[in-house]
């Protein structure tokens, strides 16, 4: 990963059907796993680029190839982070660690004093994995419609 570099997402970037299957790719494992189904199997080309321009967003590439992407949006006190994929045949190599500490430099620039996230209550490793970057649990939600949790919020305070 030495040739590994980021790249704001922008009018220049013109791989959205690439970046949509990094992160189908990515999410694949969820796949009758979680209920109800991730939202990014409802993505499009045209509605990532879309998203991408009205967020903040960057790619991570090993190379030409796109091995990973975060968005951002910011909130009122805090970054909300989602869509975090790293390609499966490229995960455990600290790309996951290196979007995230983007998104917290993105935080500070913009004077917000956290990073905020959801994940799926059924992606237990998930919620391990972000315990060991640094957040806590602080909420339980629901989908509309349902009468269970669905999903954990979990925030990292940025010193």
């Amino acid at each position: 990963m030495s040739d590994m570099t980021l790249r704001r997402l922008d009018d220049g970037f013109d791989r959205w059907d690439a970046l949509l299957d990094l992160i189908l790719a990515s999410f694949a494992h969820m796949n009758g796993r979680i209920d109800p189904p991730s939202s990014a199997f409802a993505l499009t080309s045209e509605t990532l680029k879309a998203k991408a321009l009205s967020e903040i967003a960057y790619a991570a590439l090993d190379g030409e190839q796109l091995v990973g992407c975060i968005f951002c949006r910011p909130e009122a006190e805090s970054l909300y982070v989602g869509k975090l994929a790293v390609l499966p045949t490229a995960q455990g190599k600290g790309i996951g660690k290196r979007l995230l500490s983007l998104a917290e430099t993105t935080a500070r620039e913009l004077g917000l004093k956290a990073l905020r996230l959801e994940t799926r209550i059924e992606l237990v490793d998930n919620h391990a994995t972000f315990a060991a970057w640094g957040f806590q649990k602080t909420a339980e939600n629901r989908h509309p419609g349902f009468d269970r949790t669905t999903s954990i919020e979990m925030r990292k305070a940025i010193a």
